[in-house]
């Protein structure tokens, strides 16, 4: 009987151990959690804020955004004209250089007021062109209020002129611009490339608007701006053109084809003002390769081209060609862009300055401006659209830009948007 309660007592002396051995363990491990516990909470705000906190996880985002737009912007963009709804192919300014018009291939022609070019927002007249016509050039006629529009269907294309229609008055509200003339299959069926107007002051010009449409076969046509009467029809016989230009003053009209050559014909006037004919006069020999575009200089006596063969050249026109005098190369430039071969490129268009002094030239999405006495590059913008650059053309006088006046040369891209740029300065050269 001792021997069974001495057992006992063992047996529960032991158990008691046991019991206080672990009791004691786990004791000392929750005290061990708690420390542990303690010491990691200073470390939980900044493991937890990039997780719970949107703000923090968003900023990295927010910012390659932010600087990717600041990259994007370059020092000599001033603005940029939105609310187009497909590629804009064509742009023009008035001769008062407070209207800009572009032509969109949402089937829309908008004529944008510039009053200041640094400001938020702009005006702009909407013109919508017959069902299903596509503009492809776009150019004023006599004044801010008309238009000349070339327009491509599937039947060929057309002419369009738009004139502000005279107001009642009675009505207070502003009557939309109304087909003045059209004119239909001008081209065959062939597309119009370039639509390039100037007011005719040369000799015994009446100083009315004379307009040279340029399809994309091999035919000119000159036409006047007001009436829509055919004044012309000249043949580069170059297998394609590229474009073609009417000189400042309406006395010359060249074009840029798929040859190396350039041709030149003069518009004759009559004693009365009107056009006689249009005859060619000379061609401008020297490139190696097709030319690709070229401009007029501002008192119409030079011309500028750029080739495929790499090479800007710059010309003097103003010669006896009536006793076989011969254009002359004054200078030839090397056109400073290269592809990642190291292969030269060439400028898709060209515009020459109001002063003449400043060329503004592209390449794909890449625009340049250039010293058009030495050739040397005063800035580029690699990526001055999102896309090809499609037109280029200087305002014709010195625009507001904020409490300043400025040199504007505006830029259409396949990106839907029209830009504005500030000249570069010269001092840079």
């Amino acid at each position: 009987m001792d021997s069974i309660l001495t057992v006992g007592i063992a047996s529960a002396v032991i158990g008691a151990v046991i019991a206080v051995f672990f009791f004691g363990s786990y004791l000392k491990k929750r005290t061990s959690e708690v420390h542990s516990m303690a010491k990691a909470e200073p470390q939980d705000p900044p493991i937890r804020v990039p997780k719970s906190n949107p703000k923090k996880t968003h900023h990295p985002k927010s910012h390659a955004t932010d600087k990717n737009q600041i990259k994007r912007h370059h020092p000599l963009d001033l603005n940029t004209l939105k609310g187009h709804g497909d590629s804009v192919d064509a742009l023009c300014f008035s001769s008062d250089g407070k209207s800009l018009a572009t032509a969109c291939g949402d089937g829309v022609i908008r004529v944008f007021k510039l009053d200041d070019a640094s400001s938020k927002s702009f005006k702009f007249l909407r013109i919508n062109l017959p069902a299903g016509g596509h503009p492809s050039a776009v150019s004023f006629a006599d004044d801010a209020s008309s238009i000349v529009v070339a327009c491509h269907t599937m039947s060929g294309s057309s002419l369009y002129m738009y004139g502000e229609e005279k107001q009642k008055e009675q009505s207070q509200s502003k009557l939309p611009p109304s087909i003045k003339w059209e004119r239909h299959h001008i081209h065959d069926k062939r597309s119009v490339l370039t639509v390039s107007g100037a007011t005719a002051t040369y000799g015994t010009a009446d100083g009315s608007t004379v307009i040279a449409s340029c399809s994309e076969g091999t035919d000119i046509i000159l036409w006047h701006g007001k009436t829509g009467k055919n004044l012309g029809h000249v043949d580069t016989n170059q297998l394609k053109n590229h474009m073609a230009a009417v000189s400042p003053n309406g006395r010359f009209i060249a074009a840029a084809a798929f040859t190396a050559d350039v041709k030149v014909w003069e518009i004759v006037y009559q004693k009365d003002g009107s056009v006689k004919e249009v005859s060619r006069v000379m061609q401008l020999k020297g490139h190696k390769s097709a030319v690709t575009w070229l401009c007029f200089s501002p008192n119409s006596d030079k011309i500028i081209t750029a080739s495929k063969d790499g090479t800007i050249r710059l010309w003097n026109i103003n010669v006896r060609y009536h006793m076989d005098e011969d254009p002359k190369t004054l200078k030839v430039f090397p056109i400073p862009l290269c592809d990642a071969g190291g292969n030269p490129l060439h400028y898709d268009r060209l515009s020459l300055c109001p002063e003449g002094k400043i060329l503004a030239a592209t390449n794909g999405s890449t625009l340049q401006w250039l010293c058009a006495e030495t050739g040397t590059v005063l800035d580029t913008a690699e990526k001055a659209h999102d896309g090809d650059i499609t037109c280029i053309s200087w305002a014709p006088k010195a625009m507001t830009v904020g409490e300043r006046e400025a040199q504007v040369l505006a830029s259409a891209g396949v990106d839907k948007k029209v830009k504005l740029w500030e000249a570069p300065k010269l001092q840079s050269v």
